[in-house]
Formats: C-alpha cells, structure tokens, sequence
C-alpha cells in the first residue's frame, strides 16, 4: 500500500462499544490513512458540500483522508480493530470538532 504522506504517528480504536460512533471532526493540516486491521466499520466522508460513506472492511486496503474533510467512523462490527496512520503528532490545535465551524471554515 503506498501512503501519500510522511507517518509520524499511528494510533488504533478497538473495543468500540456497539452503536457507537467514532471521529465526529476534520483536521486543518493532518493526513489520515484508516484501515480496517480488523472486522470492519463505516466512514462518512464530507467535504462541506458532498458526502459519501465508504465501508472498510479489509486490512490490506486504506481510506486517505486528507485535511479539510470532515469525517465520523460508525457501525463498528464486534471485535473491530482501526488503525490511524496520521502525518503529524497529536495537535489540539488542528482539529475541527464542531460541525458548524467546519462548515464556516469551508466557506
């Protein structure tokens, strides 16, 4: 798999109780690369005026998500495992986490 960016930093989700929903944010600068290391889960996709949800399911295939995209991971099946390849180190500073906001930083 060929990843478009420098990883400086991996991270993963598990034990995602059943109806839960992950994510629920965009990032200004960072790259994403998510993989379904195990079962499989659901990730909305939208970039301020088109959404689309792609279903991850196999550990050998990665979902780019690039700054600017707001994105929430849901339908999690049991015993799912997700993995974060991320470009940068963890910065509060860079995440977008209120849906309106989003939205008036893409206008």
């Amino acid at each position: 798999m060929d990843i478009p960016f420098d990883v400086v930093r991996v991270f993963y989700l598990y034990d995602v109780p059943g109806g839960t929903d992950r994510g629920g944010h965009a990032h200004i600068a960072q790259h994403q690369l998510i993989i379904a290391a195990s079962g499989s889960f659901d990730v909305l996709l939208d970039d301020g005026k088109n959404k689309k949800v792609v279903s991850l399911n196999r550990p050998y295939l990665g979902l780019h998500v690039p700054p600017g995209i707001w994105n929430e991971l849901f339908n999690f099946s049991s015993g799912s495992i997700c993995l974060v390849l991320a470009s940068d180190v963890y910065r509060e500073e860079d995440y977008i986490r209120e849906y309106s906001l989003f939205r008036k930083h893409k206008s």
